[in-house]
């Protein structure tokens, strides 16, 4: 009976261990997924906007191409989602006027968002991209009191104080190693003031596509593509394109496709990290990524920069960081505190049914 049991415990032991494994190897798979593919839709970028090979002058035409190639994989999404339903929950290929309509507001802030983003890359190196949209964290906190009407910490506005410090002192640092470009820094605030406004839009919209993160990724784009073609045509992008060099080039149009592929992969792998582990992982997940972005980006393109540059890019990115901790940590301590409240309603209530009996 002792063998048996020994076996049994080393039986148990075994495959909770294998679990662990499995558990863990998922999700280092999944976190390298994500900052491949987050890596690598920022260098594809810069390369279609600012390369000595391509460097097509329209940045509009970039991004509504890539919400364009955005639908086409959705739709295929859709067909695979009806032969294969335990993959994921991918709707079906269907466009709703109404829903568009409700969804508008949200597509809106996606291309200033978009646009914005590539923008800030064509004007500034990759390596200084992460400190131009360090204005995030702050423009979340703004928000969040303006719109939602939360309240932030001090300590969280401490880190705020502390990203911008790093923020300020960057492009005064960049300023003086290289020719700054402050239309750059004009589109990555801009961006960053866009990226907060999205993540609200995206939480208000979401009953309207039932709750399916790729149902509302389907009408964005859809919308998204539209609201581009005006604004292409107001800027004379479609004159630039038309007399673009390497228009019939397989090169340009496969690096171009890849570019909307990826574009649309980062949400599935975005939300798949936060899924795999929590949004406070994936957050720290998201800022050494970072980290490790402006390293490769400083190295690939062989950048010369000095102490106080890296300091600089230290300050956001560890500002970053804490932020997210600290506001972890006040979320938990909310959570606690109404489990306390909940629980002292319910002591009179226990009260009152034992006096009864």
């Amino acid at each position: 009976m002792i063998k048996l049991n020994r076996k049994n415990s080393f039986s148990k032991t075994e495959k909770m261990a294998e679990t662990l494994l499995s558990k863990s190897l998922k999700i280092l798979a999944v976190v390298c997924a994500y900052w491949s593919v987050s890596i690598s839709l920022v260098f594809l970028n810069k390369y279609l906007l600012s390369s000595k090979d391509l460097k097509l002058d329209a940045p509009l035409f970039i991004t509504w191409y890539q919400c364009v190639v955005s639908i086409i994989v959705l739709f295929f999404l859709s067909l695979l989602g009806d032969r294969y339903p335990s993959i994921d929950k991918f709707p079906a290929f269907h466009i709703d006027i109404n829903i568009a309509k409700q969804v508008l507001p949200l597509s809106i802030v996606f291309v200033g968002m978009i646009t914005a983003n590539n923008l800030c890359l064509k004007y500034l190196d990759v390596a200084f991209y992460n400190v131009a949209r360090a204005l995030t964290t702050f423009f979340n906190v703004v928000f969040s009191y303006v719109i939602l009407g939360q309240k932030t910490s001090v300590k969280a506005i401490a880190c705020c104080g502390f990203i911008i410090l790093g923020f300020s002192m960057g492009i005064r640092e960049e300023g003086n190693i290289n020719s700054l470009s402050y239309k750059g820094i004009i589109f990555g605030v801009t961006g960053s003031l866009f990226v907060c406004l999205n993540a609200i839009y995206t939480k208000r919209c979401m009953p309207a596509v039932d709750g399916n993160i790729w149902k509302l990724q389907l009408y964005n784009n859809v919308n998204a593509a539209f609201l581009f073609l005006p604004m292409m045509l107001f800027s004379g992008e479609h004159t630039v394109v038309m007399n673009f060099e390497h228009l019939s080039s397989h090169y340009f149009w496969v690096m171009m496709t890849m570019s909307g592929v990826f574009g649309i992969a980062i949400g599935y792998v975005t939300g798949l990290q936060i899924k795999v582990t929590s949004p406070l992982t994936h957050n720290i997940s998201g800022t050494a990524k970072a980290c490790a972005q402006t390293v490769i980006a400083v190295f690939y393109f062989t950048l010369n920069k000095t102490a106080l540059w890296w300091t600089c890019n230290l300050m956001v990115l560890g500002g970053s960081g804490l932020y997210t901790y600290v506001k972890h940590s006040d979320m938990k301590a909310l959570m606690r505190e109404d489990e306390k409240h909940t629980a002292q309603e319910k002591e009179p209530l226990k009260n009152e049914s034992n006096n009864v009996v």
